[in-house]
């Protein structure tokens, strides 16, 4: 027994001094990171404060110190949580605006022999080198370094290729300030391969062979253009995207876009005239339409069809004074949705923005032919069937509620709360007021847990629009003990009481009741208007206001009861 007790207090002693060690090593931490913001805000102060004077008198000593000790923590703090990230990031935005350069390429070669495994500090480093130390040989030599540890990576070979271009532009530049100054370079040589960005090209060939994707492809070919002298390797990677990538849709959508950019009539000036600039829109979009209809017959998949029909629905949004360009692009959109339609190649949501383009434009029986496509296709979809209640209801049928009942049968009834809210709409406008009360009440017992949060707030807003609040007060009574329920269904009879001319504090007090019972313990501001409202109705009891406050108190959690002291301590000051 008594060995027993010693151990346990033995272990208990171990306990608490290792608490204790704990607890002091995590003090210091927050001092030193406290001490890091103090002494970064320090020379921040600093430096504004001379720009403001224009005063540089020991600048060297003062600021140099501050910046000594604050690499000094920031040393000492990457040592202690090497895997912060965030850490070495502060560290290193803090060097590029206070260190030298040689610093901070110590602190990127610390950071990443740590943290190989990222590739986007690779490529911070790698960009740093290139764009502030202008060294483009310590960025080569780091995207190699990068490589090795990740052979695969897209972005990496993305950079890497943009940095050799930018290195081949900024090397013809050089060349081409000397030749104009006529200045003797010596030895300086500038090899013409170089210069014509061969070593971009031998990283696109390395990178295709080993990333064999068209959006990979495409990407290289992106980047190539932004730099004119490139247009022998922006040729070769395009031609290569055709040859590799036949079978990608990708490859397909940027070949026809592509036609956008260039000229019906290459050597000749470019239109100046409203007509002539429209005329030759509407060629290169029909180019475009070609290409996209020999890739649909060449490939036949959903996601080629898609592309030609989001290539399509681009154009026709673009604004246009031209009614016969309008007309053309609007002509061309149904062409591709009627293709992919015959080929059963379109989607669920294609369906719709096809029935709701037809609609938009007046296509009643285009539209209900479409849209009764699509609902056969997806009979599951709640989607498909309120396109086709949508069509409907813009024609007039008599068939609209008939439509409604069956799509009911259909559907999960999980899933069926925007048809019921759609019935409801449509029967208040068309309907009579039995009616559109019979539609209520079925989707209150059809639609159960969360979603009905959202029926029964309608089904209250329309009784108080169409029968005023004894209407509304008949509704609220029947479904108050119908849970779930949301604040708001509570709030909105406390509202449309205090509109009544004779506001009765009786009811008031019902609503807040029934509402506390519901949210009383996360609801801090419920307590607080229930308080203001014995306060200020004319027939309110202020005396109960302490007992409302107690008993907040006990029902409230955490920080709701800590938000309703403050809010009761605020009143209570106002009140003074």
């Amino acid at each position: 027994m008594f060995n027993g007790c010693t151990s346990l207090h033995s272990g208990r002693e171990k306990f608490l001094k290792v608490k204790k060690t704990v607890k002091a090593q995590t003090m210091k931490e927050k001092i030193d990171l406290t001490m890091l913001k103090y002494e970064i805000n320090l020379l921040e102060l600093i430096q504004r404060r001379r720009v403001r004077i224009g005063y540089s008198f020991k600048k060297d000593e003062i600021e140099n110190s501050i910046v000594h000790r604050v690499q000094g923590v920031f040393r000492r703090a990457s040592a202690k949580w090497k895997d912060d990230v965030q850490l070495w990031l502060s560290y290193v935005v803090f060097c590029k605006k206070w260190a030298t350069k040689v610093q901070l390429s110590k602190v990127f070669s610390a950071m990443l022999a740590i943290h190989s495994n990222k590739p986007a500090l690779w490529i911070m480093a790698a960009k740093w080198e290139m764009e502030d130390r202008l060294s483009s040989e310590s960025a080569r030599q780091l995207f190699l370094r990068a490589l090795r540890f990740h052979p695969e990576c897209p972005k990496l070979y993305q950079e890497y290729f943009r940095m050799e271009l930018m290195h081949a532009e900024k090397l013809r530049k050089e060349k081409q300030e000397f030749e104009k100054a006529k200045m003797d370079v010596g030895n300086l040589e500038y090899a013409e391969e170089i210069l014509m960005g061969e070593l971009a090209r031998i990283i696109y060939k390395n990178s295709v062979n080993i990333i064999k994707s068209a959006e990979f492809h495409v990407s290289l070919l992106s980047i190539a253009q932004l730099f004119d002298f490139a247009k022998d390797l922006q040729r070769e990677i395009y031609d290569d995207l055709q040859a590799l990538h036949t079978d990608d849709p990708l490859t397909w959508d940027y070949v026809a876009r592509r036609e956008l950019e260039i000229e019906s009539q290459p050597g000749e000036e470019p239109p100046t005239t409203k007509q002539t600039k429209v005329a030759e829109v509407g060629r290169r979009e029909e180019r475009c339409c070609a290409v996209y209809e020999e890739a649909v017959k060449t490939l036949r998949t959903e996601a080629m069809c898609k592309c030609y029909i989001n290539f399509c629905m681009e154009r026709f949004a673009k604004k246009t004074s031209s009614r016969h360009l309008r007309e053309k692009r609007l002509e061309r959109t149904m062409v591709a949705f009627r293709k992919a339609h015959d080929l059963k190649l379109l989607s669920e949501f294609q369906y719709k923005q096809w029935s709701e383009l037809l609609l938009h434009h007046d296509f009643l029986t285009e539209a209900l032919e479409v849209a009764g496509a699509g609902m056969e296709l997806f009979r599951g979809s709640v989607t498909m069937w309120q396109v086709k209640l949508q069509v409907l209801i813009a024609s007039k049928s008599p068939d609209v509620a008939m439509l409604f009942e069956e799509a009911f049968v259909h559907l999960k009834p999980q899933i069926c709360l925007p048809l019921w809210i759609s019935w409801a709409e449509w029967s208040e406008g068309a309907k009579s007021q039995e009616d559109t009360e019979a539609v209520f009440k079925k989707a209150v017992l059809a639609v159960t847990g969360g979603d009905s949060v959202t029926l029964k707030d309608k089904y209250l807003d329309w009784a108080y629009r169409s029968g005023g609040y004894k209407k509304a007060r008949a509704v609220f009574k029947s479904l108050q003990e119908s849970r779930p329920f949301s604040v708001d269904f509570f709030r909105k009879m406390i509202q449309f009481e205090k509109e009544q001319e004779s506001c009765k504090m009786a009811n008031l007090r019902e609503y807040y009741e029934r509402a506390l019972r519901e949210f009383g313990s996360v609801d801090s501001d419920l307590w607080m208007d229930y308080i203001k409202e014995e306060l200020n109705h004319p027939l309110g009891r202020p005396e109960h206001c302490g007992q409302i406050y107690w008993r907040a108190m006990k029902m409230l959690q955490g920080e709701s009861a800590e938000l309703f002291v403050a809010k009761h301590a605020v009143h209570q000051a106002g009140q003074l």
